[in-house]
């Protein structure tokens, strides 16, 4: 029973490190990239619709995103969805497509994504120690043997020591995209 509970938790973590990594990505280093879009949420006929399933999104320059909806009737709904996703973008919307030039990075940008980045490496730091904290209440119900109680949260503790130095790698890795010019 242990040993499930273990690899449960063991699976949980990279979960959280495939969140965390999935929201470090969205973290704009300068470069066009449709996935910057992920998440954004479109009312199209009175439902929340993503927006990927409503338009194509081309990136033509290196700092320029081209949105071409399949309806052109949803081109203000999805001018509004953009900027109410306050992804600090402006649609600009020329009755056929929307382009969001992405702008350049300046130095106190940058410095202001890299603290968004260490807040969301936090984020997964928390989310890490909460499945933690999990896992150690489950091995208690048990009523294990003292020792193979204290081995076991030995165990689950390596696994967060672990994890937590992909998070800080992750976290090294992205300052230095951020800082990079």
């Amino acid at each position: 029973m242990e040993e499930e509970i273990i690899k449960e938790f063991e699976t949980n973590l990279k979960n959280s490190i495939e969140s965390l990594e999935g929201r470090l990505k969205k973290i704009n280093a300068g470069r066009a990239n449709p996935s910057l879009l992920d998440g954004v949420m479109v009312n199209y006929y009175g439902s929340m619709t993503p927006l990927k399933s409503l338009v194509t999104i081309s990136v033509p320059e290196a700092r320029q995103l081209l949105i071409k909806p399949f309806d052109k009737s949803s081109l203000s709904s999805i001018e509004k969805a953009i900027f109410d996703a306050d992804l600090g973008y402006i649609p600009n919307n020329d009755g056929e497509c929307i382009r969001i030039v992405i702008p350049a990075l300046t130095e106190d940008r940058r410095k202001e994504l890299v603290r968004q980045a260490k807040a969301t490496c936090e984020d997964g730091k928390v989310s890490v120690r909460n499945n933690r904290r999990d896992a150690i209440e489950l091995l208690k119900d048990l009523k294990l043997p003292e020792d193979v109680e204290t081995r076991s949260e030995t165990r689950v503790q390596d696994l967060v020591n672990k994890y937590n130095k992909i998070i800080e790698d992750l976290l090294e890795e992205k300052t230095k995209d951020l800082m990079s010019i």
